[in-house]
């Protein structure tokens, strides 16, 4: 069953659903044909359970973050936010597990709901937390959706687009500045210094005004 869950994961990163075969498949994990429906009925069912392993290999590479209980929100954001980068751009022994995640999130399909039932919405719901203790009481969730996936979309942007910055950008100055740790402390200085902002007023940026902003309830320190 293991090695046709690792080969079918393998298979499917690399050419998706659709033009992966069952054949294939056991062919590479060293099976009859038989043993897809055997173990897991049918080749949905197959690959519902091979996002889930690739996830799952994912966060035991890099497990959801902890922080000490007096740790400030703007520290938790800054743990959550590293957390986030190490698992989307370091690079584990086994690759097909991002390959995978990263065609399910492009291109969704019957695997994507167990998917943010089980892993996804919970780290966001931790994001949430975070946010809630840096922005007003009462601040709308629509809001807090926005900002946690504006977030997460910085995040996102260096294992999407890696490539395109290794293009744009001297060699030198990527290798020096932007590793994990680096990337991890601006995305928490430019996310704490927008949500500062953002906790202000809720009124258009185009539409603002002079008048001097209230101050927010809670304090977005610096980490």
């Amino acid at each position: 069953r293991q090695r046709v869950l690792h080969a079918a994961g393998a298979i499917f990163a690399e050419k998706g659903f659709q033009e992966t075969t069952v054949r294939e498949i056991c062919a590479a994990a060293g099976t009859n044909l038989a043993a897809v429906n055997y173990y897991f009925r049918d080749k949905e069912s197959l690959y519902v359970e091979a996002v889930r392993l690739a996830h799952r290999l994912r966060m035991e590479h890099t497990p959801p973050p902890r922080w000490p209980a007096n740790a400030t929100a703007a520290r938790k954001l800054e743990i959550f936010i590293k957390n986030i980068l190490t698992r989307m751009l370091a690079t584990p022994n086994v690759q097909w597990p991002m390959r995978l995640m990263m065609r399910e999130m492009l291109q969704p399909t019957i695997a994507c709901q167990p998917l943010v039932e089980e892993f996804i919405r919970p780290q966001l719901a931790q994001l949430m937390d975070i946010l809630c203790e840096l922005l007003p009481d009462g601040t709308p969730e629509y809001r807090l959706h926005q900002i946690a996936f504006s977030i997460i979309g910085q995040c996102l942007h260096y294992r999407v687009a890696g490539d395109f910055v290794a293009l744009l950008i001297p060699e030198e100055e990527l290798a020096s500045h932007f590793d994990v740790d680096q990337l991890a402390d601006h995305i928490t200085r430019f996310s704490l210094a927008a949500i500062r902002g953002y906790g202000r007023t809720e009124e258009s940026p185009t539409k603002a005004t002079t008048e001097q902003p209230a101050a927010t309830n809670r304090a977005a320190e610096r980490p």
